[in-house]
């Protein structure tokens, strides 16, 4: 469990680098065909929008996350779970946030299939 741990851990965090949300193709292979999110807002969001947002951004928010956790649901799903937040100039954080990531395993490899994020009630 650990190893599936560290490896959907890596490629969320993979997720929040900037240099990462430059590459249509990287997200392309990351978010499953059929990703949809709902956001910290509480909007949903296709698989589209999100990747014409992030590949469309100059600059990106740095994000901080923490206490991974993951929940293997079947043989080919897993469920990550965290906390996140915006890392501001100054060192301090902002935004922060409840995730929950569904992930699926394919022949291609592990893809994000579904995304929340929910205002956590009290900062870190």
């Amino acid at each position: 469990m650990s190893q599936l741990l560290g490896m959907l851990q890596a490629l969320e965090v993979e997720l929040h680098h900037p240099g990462v949300r430059c590459s249509r193709d990287r997200l392309e292979f990351l978010l499953h065909p059929d990703f949809h999110e709902v956001g910290r807002s509480g909007r949903a969001y296709s698989r589209d929008t999100v990747i014409h947002f992030l590949v469309s951004q100059e600059q990106h928010a740095r994000v901080q996350s923490e206490r991974f956790l993951v929940a293997e649901l079947g043989s080919e799903i897993a469920l990550l779970t965290y906390r996140s937040a915006h890392l501001l100039q100054d060192g301090s954080l902002t935004d922060h946030a409840l995730r929950s990531s569904l992930w699926s395993r394919s022949e291609a490899g592990w893809q994000l299939r579904f995304h929340q994020g929910t205002p956590a009630a009290e900062p870190w």
